[in-house]
């Protein structure tokens, strides 16, 4: 069987698996209905309404999503459905409906949204936030952000609610400020004026008596502007709050007065607002004027349809009392508000019981509806498990008959790559033998060798001669290795410095420093690796220059990779823009050409960098060479 053969066998097995596939799909998504309508811009659009307004739209969506085909695949179904049992204090119901919502596409806006609303109900019952619901929220926020989501808003929200019932208020201040500039509709007047009121609450937790005055001059300025009457007179009864902190409870009096008598004409009165009103008699020392609207607000909430009573105005009462040293109508107050206490603890007990229940029918329902799916799943998995195992075993044949035919093409790639390797580096080695030594140097040495000698200076020209022989030595025997120890590269280089300042006496001055945790006799680098850059500081950088020129050459160890600097004070690379732009310096491209033999090749960081030295009074030129530390 030839690859061409295998191919087309591969070919036509691989088109009939992922027909299959493809009209598996086909049919999930007929099952899967669209959604058209944008329900997260309305959701969203809910934080500018009133709670009134809230109550309508979230029974307006669930009426008109029960009466839709195929709801249950719908996930804005389950979470208007969701919404309306929050409504109705039935909370681990809401949490069941969150957790039906389907996910088609992970990291959508969808996913975002359930995730959203099930930290959101974990989070209820005001008790403190463990670390790891408060990890699940950072998280959470993470991916919002990083698919730029337009709920990120809302996970800084859940932050600035979890550090408040932690009782760190410093935290929740500044996730309320990014739930603030992040919220899509920040400019309305709703979500400034509820800003401004939670960032009341948060400085009143802190104490903070100039943060409590600043957010509610801001409040009061917007209301004011909005022509707000509520909001503005919810200002004054935060300003009492703040006149009560400075300790002027005659002031905090006249403005919760303004606060109760407004709610009182416009028929808007809560027995909050008698609770709030009482306290301030108290701190005012004035008991008889707070047990009248302590005992006015017990019967307001009388008047409630829902019967609900709360232990908080009887508990006003005990401090009242008190005061007065009435104990007997003190300890009267306190044994009703033990009642009152009692009698909610048993009206939530039974809450919970209820939901309990509701919660096993639902699972039981969700159960049965799981097993009728579950079994016709199964009968139409066991229809095609046999056209599916003849199907695999075709293409897994097919499969390992073709990677056999890559395989040994494969191989056959990588011999022809070693060989055309090989080749490369016998033509780079060939071209490194021409470009090691420049010929015109050679020539001018043996010519200053010869001058030196017909001048009579016979020490000189011995000391000449014998360092022109030791360099040619030394490259000769250098040019049959891949790696050479520092301290020969260095002897090289000392040999070839010396006969350059003979050519050029007094023109310039050199040094060779070495870092301490480097060992010049057990590292290895390829040789000649310096030369041609000491050769174009030389030549180059220290020709036609007033003053005296300086050569330094260091090695170091940074990053576990060995650093080589070669730095002059030359005349730099700018003044050889236009050489430069003609013709690229054979030396770079054949240590290019090397470092992609030894080093690139086989994975290993290696590279060099020419450039002028950076400042107003720099001159010269600066070469880094980065290679791998070589220990044996």
């Amino acid at each position: 069987m030839n690859f061409k053969t295998v191919f087309i066998i591969y070919t036509i097995l691989s088109f009939l698996f992922v027909s299959a596939c493809r009209n598996k799909e086909k049919n999930t998504k007929a099952k899967t209905p669209g959604i058209q309508k944008d329900y997260l811009s309305v959701i969203i659009s809910l934080d500018t309404l009133r709670s009134v307004k809230v109550k309508n739209v979230i029974f307006r969506e669930d009426s008109l999503l029960s009466i839709s085909s195929n709801k249950e695949a719908n996930p804005y179904y389950h979470y208007f459905k969701a919404r309306k049992y929050t409504l109705d204090k039935k909370i681990d119901s809401a949490l069941l409906e969150y957790q039906k919502m389907k996910v088609i596409m992970p990291g959508s806006e969808v996913e975002l949204l359930k995730t959203y609303e099930i930290l959101g109900q974990n989070m209820v019952n005001g008790s403190m936030v463990e670390s790891a619901l408060t990890s699940q929220i950072f998280a959470a926020l993470k991916k919002a952000e990083q698919v730029n989501s337009r709920l990120t808003y809302r996970f800084y929200d859940l932050l600035a609610q979890a550090y408040f019932q932690n009782d760190n208020e410093k935290k929740s201040l500044e996730y309320a400020a990014l739930y603030f500039e992040n919220h899509p509709f920040k400019a309305h007047p709703v979500i400034k004026q509820r800003y401004f009121d939670i960032s009341f609450l948060l400085a009143y937790r802190l104490m903070d008596v100039e943060k409590m005055t600043y957010y509610n001059s801001q409040a009061r300025i917007l209301a004011q502007k909005n022509g707000d009457s509520l909001a503005l007179a919810r200002t004054y009864d935060n300003e009492a709050q703040i006149y009560s902190q400075q300790g002027q409870p005659d002031k905090a009096l006249v403005c919760s007065k303004i606060y109760f008598n407004y709610l009182k004409k416009t028929d808007d009165l809560n027995d909050i607002a008698f609770n709030n009103l009482a306290t301030t008699f108290i701190r005012n020392h004035q008991p008889d004027s707070a047990i009248h609207y302590y005992k006015a607000g017990i019967e307001f909430e009388k008047r409630d349809p829902s019967g609900k009573q709360k232990p908080v105005h009887y508990n006003g009462l005990i401090e009242a009392y008190k005061m007065k040293g009435d104990f007997a109508r003190a300890l009267q107050a306190a044994d009703s508000a033990y009642v009152i206490e009692l009698r909610n603890n048993k009206a939530i007990e039974a809450v919970k019981v209820a939901e309990m229940y509701e919660k096993y029918k639902v699972e039981k329902d969700q159960n049965i509806i799981q097993l009728k799916s579950s079994n016709k799943l199964n009968e139409t998995i066991i229809k095609q498990q046999r056209w599916t195992l003849f199907l695999i075993l075709l293409v897994f044949f097919g499969v390992v008959s073709f990677f056999f035919v890559i395989y040994r093409q494969q191989r056959l790639r990588e011999r022809n790559k070693l060989l055309r390797s090989e080749n490369q580096r016998l033509n780079i080695e060939q071209k490194l033998l021409q470009a090691q030594l420049n010929p015109h140097f050679i020539f001018n040495a043996i010519a200053n060798l010869q001058g030196l000698v017909a001048s009579g200076h016979i020490d000189e020209s011995i000391r000449y001669l014998k360092s022109f022989s030791g360099l040619l030595r030394g490259i000769l025997e250098q040019n049959r290795k891949d790696f050479i120890e520092i301290d020969e590269e260095i002897t090289s280089l000392n040999n070839y410095i010396h006969l350059q300042q003979m050519r050029y006496a007094g023109a310039f001055d050199y040094k060779i420093t070495i870092d301490n945790q480097l060992d010049v006799n057990e590292t290895f680098i390829p040789p000649m690796l310096i030369q041609p850059f000491v050769e174009n500081a030389i030549e180059h950088g220290f020709r036609n220059i007033s003053h005296k020129g300086v050569l330094n050459i260091s090695f170091k160890v940074k990053n576990d990779l060995l650093s080589i600097e070669i730095e002059d004070n030359g005349s730099g690379l700018t003044t050889k823009a236009a050489d430069k732009q003609k013709k690229q310096s054979l030396a770079q491209i054949i240590l290019k050409e090397r470092f992609d033999l030894l080093f690139t090749s086989k994975g290993q960081q290696a590279h060099f960098k020419v450039e002028d030295k950076k400042g107003s009074d720099a001159k010269g030129v600066i070469v880094e060479i980065i290679i791998p530390t070589i220990t044996n």
